[in-house]
């Protein structure tokens, strides 16, 4: 039987998150059109009988990190890459021109020593190229696929090959190896229910809101009660740097943060099969970033 840990890297927005969502048939990453959505590593597994791969999903790096956030993101990754792994998947957006971002992240990829996938993903996208940039990448990494992660095709010849790739194991090693996974819900293996349900709302803040607040934000979920009727009861905060953008958030009588509450519901009654009472607020705190919080 096979098991193989997986690690994914990539630039920011590349589409890692939506490939494992897809790959693994369930929402385990947040995703959004915006850089900067994934704030930390995320570890989930996908099993089936030929064996286990292991996915750890890092953060994009980001090639400017002036704030404070994006610097300890960068980091978190960073540290992600000293773990032990059996394969790497590079992931790149063709519809994007390479930059200084980009080669940051082919240089710590050429400094990883195991085998190396490179992935070019978002091919359904034709109308807008930059794949003669990427041509050369070819040259130096022998295993290619290109992808279309959110409508999943020439996926299934990765995952063969990755399963190819992953180091076969014995009854008992397999046992040892996946003993701590099964105390956790399938598939995710590294984040609570509070975070999961954090990073849910989180993200239908990056999806509803402009290019700005995004990123001034983050959720914290205080409480998550399951009532006697079967209601899942849950207590959140979306925390934001300005009262400004507390102002935006709120909206207009209060429809901005009614439309973000309603959207994020639906999602979370999806995920955990619940009704779910979603007690939603904002709220002004300048120095959230200075003790971030995924």
């Amino acid at each position: 039987m096979k098991f193989g840990k997986v690690l994914l890297i990539g630039r920011p927005n590349v589409g890692k998150s939506t490939f494992l969502n897809n790959l693994i048939g369930q929402k385990v990453a947040i995703t959004s059109p915006k850089p900067q959505t994934t704030r930390f590593p995320i570890k989930a597994w996908l099993q089936e009988p030929r064996g286990i791969l292991l996915f750890v999903d890092t953060p994009g790096i980001m090639g400017k990190t002036q704030d404070n956030l994006s610097k300890q993101i960068n980091q978190i990754t960073l540290r992600t890459l000293n773990e032990e792994v059996d394969m790497v998947i590079y992931m790149i957006d063709h519809t994007r021109k390479r930059d200084f971002e980009e080669a940051r992240v082919l240089g710590i990829v050429r400094k990883l020593n195991k085998p190396k996938i490179l992935v070019i993903n978002k091919i359904d996208k034709q109308d807008k190229t930059f794949l003669p940039q990427y041509e050369f990448l070819t040259d130096e990494f022998p295993l290619v696929y290109k992808i279309s992660a959110l409508n999943n095709t020439h996926t299934k010849p990765l995952l063969d090959k990755m399963f190819e790739l992953a180091p076969e194991k014995n009854p008992k090693e397999i046992e040892n190896l996946t003993s701590e996974l099964y105390h956790i819900p399938y598939p995710l293996i590294n984040i609570d229910s509070k975070i999961f349900i954090a990073e849910l709302i989180r993200e239908k803040v990056f999806i509803m809101m402009g290019e700005e607040i995004p990123y001034t934000t983050t959720v914290l979920v205080d409480d998550i009660k399951e009532r006697k009727n079967g209601l899942l009861y849950i207590k959140a905060r979306i925390l934001t740097t300005n009262d400004r953008y507390k102002k935006m958030l709120i909206g207009k009588e209060g429809w901005k943060i009614k439309e973000i509450g309603a959207y994020a519901r639906k999602e979370i009654a999806l995920a955990t099969n619940k009704k779910i009472y979603l007690d939603l607020k904002i709220e002004t705190d300048p120095h959230w970033q200075e003790v971030f919080y995924g």
